[in-house]
């Protein structure tokens, strides 16, 4: 999450904390950021005019003035607990930490009783899924990928052998039960599949990424499709998708794709079951 982002999910947290207000460091977890950079983040918000007021003494913390409010969303309960499924689901997907942060302005902006009705249906609804890769690297990869920046990445191959590679990101595929970043190698000069589980380290650089021609990355097979098509005339069913790519399609040349990940094995020992949100106390 980039820091426009970041403040932007910071007032609407303290808004929907209401006049309980939250701690720097309770935001600084939530956030997974330093209490530092909470506070850096809480000034610049005073500084734009955003009414935050700090509450000393014990359990006190950052509250926004009453006046600041979310305008109405109009969502069913069933609607709400499909959001939740969804990113219970995928905890490590692309944009999973923003996802989190919609979810939430959501929930507090139903009535009481739709918001409990939504918490009952989620705690009906249970996933299991694997400790997936660390949010800092995850949340590089995806700037990179909306912003258009080379990053940096260390990679370990299915062999245990870390590498240092410069990439032009241009999408991120699910397929199987991984994810994989699909990108132009700078080093190699050529497409490369990258498991997003042995992206190691990432930095984004203020290097803008070219835009690659989709036919490099080979052509997906009819089952593959992106998570929101357009709807567009000018996007008929079947037309090749922008920048795809699937081992089920044209083979990359030495390129670190699913066809030689492997799926792994020990993922299932790192496995808990848990629901799709966790109940919380009544404002």
């Amino acid at each position: 999450m980039n820091r426009t982002d970041r403040l932007h999910a910071l007032s609407e947290e303290l808004r929907r904390a209401g006049s309980r207000g939250r701690t720097a460091a309770r935001l600084a977890a939530w956030l997974e950021v330093s209490v530092r950079t909470v506070k850096r983040d809480v000034s610049a918000l005073q500084q734009a005019g955003l009414p935050v007021w700090a509450r000393s003494g014990p359990g006190g913390g950052y509250v926004l003035d009453a006046a600041a409010t979310l305008p109405p969303v109009t969502l069913t309960p069933e609607q709400a607990a499909a959001i939740a499924v969804a990113l219970a689901t995928q905890p490590d997907g692309p944009f999973a930490t923003d996802g989190r942060v919609a979810l939430e302005k959501v929930l507090d902006v139903l009535d009481p009783g739709g918001r409990e009705r939504v918490e009952l249906l989620a705690q009906r609804v249970w996933v299991r899924t694997p400790a997936g890769q660390a949010s800092g690297v995850r949340s590089v990869v995806e700037q990179g990928l909306s912003r258009r920046r080379v990053v940096v990445i260390g990679y370990r191959d299915g062999a245990g052998r870390v590498t240092r590679r410069r990439v032009e990101p241009q999408m991120l595929v699910r397929t199987g039960d991984h994810w994989y970043l699909i990108a132009w190698c700078l080093e190699r000069d050529a497409p490369r599949w990258f498991r997003c589980d042995r992206v190691e380290s990432a930095a984004l650089t203020p290097e803008a990424a070219a835009e690659r021609d989709p036919a490099s990355f080979g052509t997906p097979p009819p089952d593959a499709h992106p998570v929101r098509p357009r709807r567009s005339p000018a996007h008929p069913a079947g037309r090749r998708l922008p920048g795809a790519a699937h081992p089920a399609g044209r083979r990359l040349t030495g390129a670190a794709g699913p066809a030689a990940a492997g799926t792994g094995s020990g993922a299932d020992d790192d496995r808990g079951l848990a629901p799709v949100i966790h109940l919380r106390s009544a404002r």
